[in-house]
């Protein structure tokens, strides 16, 4: 009798505590071809969904996170792969496998970055590694706190300096390095004497990315004006 007395309860206790340990990612499609999310968590965290899966054009998928989870996600694009799960991908490529698997993409790519209950959840849109594609993120369902949307939709690929531009066989720019990728000195990687807040400052590169994506990390100590947070939230990541 006290085992079926006490089973509701339990139940109850194991629903809240469950639903309070998890966020929802849904990521959604919104571009014209299909693309192949990579999700990489940070350090000591578990592998969402494998790190990886194919999403074609327009639909969605749900990905639960656990309390605590850390990490980035990102679109790849151009991507082949065989039936054992190997290719290749034209941008994010995380070592030639549609699976991840903890793995990183290649810059550039644009990155959706998350770090969950720390108390809060902090959150941001980063093209810190360059861009190819428009990413948002939406906070959803009754979170608390300041739980504004971040996003870079502009298509930075068409305004790209020369000098950053990553070109497919057909010369189209596909993605834009940051700085500090293509040229790979402490002023645009923020490193050396240049590894502080005080001493990294905005470049016109990192300007001119920032103008085209107000709430956006532009640059390594972008943190102002480009961090985002919220509690008890789902989050709708969109590509395109």
């Amino acid at each position: 009798m006290a085992f079926w007395y006490l089973l509701p309860l339990f139940l109850l206790l194991s629903f809240s505590i469950s639903g309070a340990q998890a966020a929802i990612f849904t990521l959604k499609n919104n571009c014209k071809n299909t693309i192949w999310p990579g999700i990489q968590p940070g350090s000591g965290r578990p592998v969402l969904n494998n790190g990886g899966l194919e999403l074609k054009p327009g639909k969605s998928v749900n990905i639960q996170a656990p309390s605590g989870w850390s990490g980035r996600l990102w679109g790849r694009r151009g991507c082949s792969f065989d039936d054992s799960g190997k290719g290749t991908c034209l941008t994010g490529d995380c070592g030639g496998f549609l699976q991840c698997a903890g793995a990183g993409g290649v810059p550039p790519t644009t990155l959706a970055e998350f770090t969950l209950d720390s108390p809060m959840d902090f959150y941001d849109v980063s093209l810190v590694d360059g861009y190819d594609l428009p990413v948002s993120i939406v906070p959803v369902g009754g979170g608390s706190g300041v739980c504004k949307p971040t996003r870079c939709i502009s298509d930075l690929n068409r305004s790209c300096p020369r000098g950053l531009q990553v070109r497919d066989k057909k010369k189209r720019v596909v993605a834009c390095k940051s700085a500090c990728m293509a040229f790979n000195t402490p002023q645009y990687c923020c490193t050396e004497e240049f590894g502080s807040p005080n001493t990294c400052k905005p470049t016109n590169y990192s300007k001119a990315f920032k103008a085209s994506c107000p709430t956006a990390y532009s640059y390594a100590y972008d943190d102002a004006t480009s961090t985002f947070t919220c509690k008890g939230a789902n989050y709708l990541i969109t590509f395109c």
